[in-house]
């Protein structure tokens, strides 16, 4: 697959040591238009989009935000924190803004199932419809997403 220019600023960006640690790429060896492709395809065989994802997955992060370490029970079956912690990062698509570090976790108490998020990830399921690559230690696969939180 031939990039451009640009494809290849973001793919350098989503690599290890570039703007985190880990990267966003994982093992994944798949180009990120290739698994944005891929995850775009799963959610479209499940019946919803990035966005209505995105918007269950900030509605968790907003009602839990200003509680400060602690967790709330929302909707009789999930538990919902949100830490925030020092410092910031950029989008690895060069996408205006920079965002905060909070983590989000959210469990189903009828599972026990849990899902951890960013800001960051907010963003980029949101915008560029990009969980991650598998192996990354940040990737949310589209089917436990819509598993757990619907």
């Amino acid at each position: 697959m031939k990039q451009t220019t640009k494809e290849k600023r973001i793919e350098h960006r989503l690599q290890p040591g570039v703007l985190t640690l880990s990267g966003f790429m994982g093992t994944d060896k798949r180009y990120w238009q290739e698994i944005v492709a891929a995850d775009e395809a799963k959610l479209e065989e499940l019946g919803i989009t990035a966005e209505e994802i995105a918007d269950r997955m900030q509605y968790f992060t907003d009602q839990s935000w200003d509680l400060f370490d602690r967790e709330l029970e929302l909707e009789g079956k999930f538990s919902v924190e949100t830490e925030v912690v020092r410092g910031k990062l950029p989008c690895p698509f060069s996408h205006a803004g920079i965002y905060r570090k909070a983590f989000t976790i959210l469990t189903r108490i009828d599972t026990g199932e849990s899902l951890r998020w960013s800001s960051l990830n907010l963003h980029l399921i949101r915008d560029h419809h990009f969980f991650e690559g598998i192996g990354s230690p940040f990737r949310l696969n589209p089917e436990d997403l819509v598993r757990i939180l619907f």
